[in-house]
């Protein structure tokens, strides 16, 4: 597993797409070695202003990938699988 989640799951509680895209970022991480840390947008009133509308949001590297929901195919081209 690397040392640094290298994606980061900003999400929210009650989130139906969140849990879709959580499902598809953990199978990915988990078939690829690696791991993520999950955010929750409404613990943080910036994160909620920026993403509010957006939930789930995923990033990679530090750059915005996805929004609503994960392509698990591009996911793991970005992890470079």
């Amino acid at each position: 597993m690397s040392a640094e989640p290298r994606i980061t799951f900003y999400s929210r509680v009650g989130c139906h797409l969140c849990d879709d895209a959580r499902a598809v970022v953990a199978r990915v991480c988990a078939d690829l070695g690696e791991s993520f840390v999950e955010v929750d947008v409404d613990s943080d009133p910036d994160l909620e202003d920026r993403f509010g509308e957006e939930v789930p949001v995923t990033f990679v590297d530090g750059r915005q990938h996805d929004f609503w929901r994960v392509d698990e195919g591009r996911l793991r081209a970005a992890l470079g699988a």
